[in-house]
């Protein structure tokens, strides 16, 4: 129904072995694997936590296959038997072109409303944290976050002084032209005249 995309891109590593395990016992119909593999191969992966459930559905395997390995058979394999590492590439710094996000924070959920908006411009290939961070030197005062580190990356704790809660069921969401970004503000990378919400949500 989502052309492949099965929850969102940090949930796939998980759903592919659960899908690609329980194949033969997975009703009510069968699953497109390929369709679900070519999501996968699209994105670049970079966080260590995504990769980890993602590499073994891309080997045909699950974390259910760790209690049969056979140890015994990557016993004799020595450090100097691996494959060598690819050489590194020099790289030269080229100025990248500036871009401009237009990035938004709204809350319409507790204590006094507001909706603030700013253009940020920042190097090409930036990430949405890169984007929050220039907002922020910008204007400190409206556009103030704080963030904690993850498995998964930077997780956006508070916008303007206001921080989610799991008491309340509350935090940042962060939309694209009105969708749900599927990657962290750590990894989504905005695209010049993008538009960017963070929006305090309930769930």
């Amino acid at each position: 129904e989502r052309d492949g995309m099965i929850g969102n891109i940090y949930s796939m590593g998980l759903a592919l072995q659960a899908l690609e395990a329980t194949r033969k016992f997975y009703a009510p119909r069968e699953w497109d694997c390929a369709q679900a593999f070519s999501i996968v191969d699209a994105h670049d992966y970079q966080q260590p936590m995504a990769i980890a459930q993602v590499l073994p559905a891309l080997v045909g395997r699950s974390y259910l296959d760790v209690a049969g390995l056979d140890c015994a058979a990557t016993k004799n394999m020595s450090p100097g038997r691996q494959l060598p590492l690819p050489p590194v590439l020099e790289t030269h710094s080229i100025p990248r072109a500036l871009i401009q996000v237009h990035y938004c924070i709204t809350n319409k959920l507790q204590g006094k409303h507001f909706h603030n908006c700013t253009p940020v411009e920042v190097p090409s290939g930036s990430t949405l944290l890169q984007v929050m961070e220039v907002a922020a030197k910008k204007d400190p005062q409206t556009f103030s976050f704080q963030t904690e580190q993850t498995s998964w990356g930077p997780y956006v704790t508070s916008i303007h002084g206001l921080a989610g809660s799991t008491e309340d069921r509350t935090y940042w969401q962060f939309l694209s032209a009105g969708n749900a970004l599927d990657e962290g503000v750590g990894t989504y990378k905005p695209q010049d005249g993008e538009d960017i919400q963070a929006v305090f949500s309930t769930y």
